[in-house]
């Protein structure tokens, strides 16, 4: 990896997670006056369960998360309290959060002023036609059963169902022994070699709405097929990759700059390593 990206992604933090607003940051709770912000929980998930989003967790791991930041409020007031702020290494440490901190908002300023035309990005567009192409692609559910017999029972079931795909949905969570049960079925999107042939063959020959009205055998069991969505093979429309191109083309004009900025530096600069 070129080492100015290195350097933005270990520095870049968004400026969401610095600015406080209190329509978008909500104070979530409260600890002897001491206001929890929304974003402060939100930085503390990013921290310290990545991949997790705290809107998205249950009740009692949302209360858990809040927990842990009071504790860490409580905590931080016994640390004042002694004194903390006067130690050396707390100085230390101060010293080089606030030129990380530099850091972080100078890059992303940086990045955020380098100009993209239209043009360039259309262009770029234009020339790159194997990076924005798709597949034929299916959005489905399913239900797995051990035999064919129940899984043609499920399918008459189906037929005389007014609201197909809720009764699919039904069916599913009641019948199905694949570990999508929980889910309704629901396997989200996926491309023909994905799939086992016979499933993905089964599933992209149904138009949006249908099922499969004969069961579909593979090594798993027996299969009844909802599809639910189905995109074309062809090309992204631009509207859908034009922000991604943006973001590319910013990104390789901003590490240019960088080298550029780098070596005019070091030029100019009285630098001496030290060998150990």
């Amino acid at each position: 990896m070129n080492m100015i990206l290195k350097i933005l992604l270990l520095f870049f933090i968004p400026t969401s997670m610095l600015i406080s607003d209190s329509q978008r940051d909500p104070v979530v709770a409260e600890v002897n006056g001491k206001k929890i912000m929304q974003s402060d929980v939100d930085a503390f998930v990013a921290k310290s369960l990545p991949g997790a989003r705290y809107s998205l967790m249950s009740p009692s791991q949302k209360q858990e998360v809040i927990d842990r930041l009071v504790d860490r409020a409580l905590y931080l007031s016994v640390a004042k309290q002694e004194g903390i702020e006067q130690d050396p290494i707390y100085q230390k440490g101060l010293i080089r959060a606030k030129e990380n901190l530099m850091l972080d908002v100078w890059m992303k300023k940086s990045l955020e002023s380098i100009p993209v035309s239209e043009k360039e990005i259309r262009a770029y567009y234009r020339k790159h036609d194997d990076q924005f192409y798709q597949e034929e692609a299916a959005s489905a559910r399913h239900i797995l059963v051990s035999t064919e017999a129940e899984a043609r029972e499920i399918i008459e079931d189906l037929k005389r169902s007014h609201n197909l795909e809720q009764r699919f949905i039904e069916l599913a969570h009641a019948r199905s022994t694949g570990p999508s049960r929980k889910n309704g079925g629901d396997l989200g999107w996926f491309n023909k070699d994905q799939m086992v042939p016979e499933f993905s063959n089964a599933a992209l020959a149904l138009n949006v709405g249908e099922i499969t009205t004969t069961p579909v055998k593979t090594h798993f069991g027996y299969h009844v097929i909802y599809l639910t969505d189905k995109r074309a093979a062809g090309k992204l429309p631009y509207s859908t990759v034009r922000e991604r191109i943006l973001s590319a083309l910013r990104l390789k004009k901003f590490q240019q700059r960088m080298k550029s900025l780098r070596e005019n530096l070091r030029q100019s600069a009285d630098i001496k390593i030290k060998q150990q």
